[in-house]
């Protein structure tokens, strides 16, 4: 098992449907001592469960990433119950409902500074401050989505701190290559997650990408999960400051690879392909 032996916390899982969650699943079947952080007492009684599956019980622990005392004690927690830490994962992202509608450039100075809080400097205050007790070669992961490279309806001010989330990852990356850690983003399709219950249209958004990725399917989250894996395991102890998309291809499109009928479905390729 390629994890044996490794240690490390995941931030973000909200349920069992999460990409964060199918990243746990992939680390604990491959060894992994998985510990886990919740919100509030709300998102606790979801995570707790998940945890107890991975016997990680103990290992469950407060964490609201805008108030940087509980940071610290994440910090304090981890090192008295696991030692050195061998990964982390940044699943963490939020923007407050105007910034997802209506015209972006109505989007208010406070709902900015939000977002880009909650969603990319979270990242940079968590790698700073659980710096002290990752192991030399810690792998570093957070999650970013298409949106951050391309215009996506109904995404607004996500994609932005998506942009800037990435962004991090490589400056990070060359920061912290010099300590032998490494930082990386995976940049998933479309799946029904809590926070893309958020996003408008979403429905339409995944048999879109369904239609015209090259594999004509929507991901999972245990594919995004054994990718995750990888990137957080000895297997990629090369690679830093990418961002690897598990997306069924759909990033390299340019253009739609099929015709659609008047009810929207599918109909011929533009090779003439039925």
């Amino acid at each position: 098992m390629v994890m044996n032996g490794k240690k490390g916390v995941i931030l973000g899982v909200a349920n069992d449907k999460s990409i964060a969650y199918g990243i746990a699943k992939a680390c604990a079947a491959q060894g992994a001592k998985v510990a886990f952080t919740y919100l509030n007492d709300s998102l606790k009684k979801r995570v707790v469960p998940i945890a107890e599956e991975f016997g990680s019980g103990d290992l469950v622990y407060p964490c609201d990433v805008s108030n940087p005392q509980e940071i610290k004690d994440l910090c304090e927690s981890l090192k008295r119950d696991l030692g050195e830490i061998d990964f982390v994962v940044h699943s963490i992202a939020f923007a407050p409902k105007e910034g997802l509608s209506g015209r972006f450039m109505d989007v208010s100075k406070d709902a900015f500074r939000v977002a880009m809080d909650v969603s990319v400097f979270s990242l940079m205050e968590i790698t700073k401050e659980l710096k002290p007790i990752m192991s030399e070669n810690c792998s570093i992961l957070t999650l970013s989505y298409y949106g951050g490279v391309k215009y996506i309806p109904n995404y607004n001010l996500m994609g932005v701190a998506k942009a800037a989330l990435e962004m991090t990852v490589k400056y990070l990356a060359e920061d912290l290559g010099k300590d032998g850690i490494r930082v990386n983003a995976i940049s998933a399709g479309p799946i029904k997650t809590l926070a893309a219950a958020g996003i408008s249209d979403f429905r339409f958004m995944l048999k879109w990408n369904e239609a015209h990725s090259p594999l004509k399917k929507n991901v999972t989250i245990d594919e995004v999960g054994n990718s995750g894996m990888y990137l957080l395991s000895d297997l990629s102890s090369a690679v830093t400051g990418e961002i690897h998309y598990v997306d069924s291809g759909y990033n390299i499109m340019g253009m739609p690879a099929v015709k659609f009928d008047e009810e929207g479905k599918p109909t011929i390729a533009w090779n003439g392909e039925k």
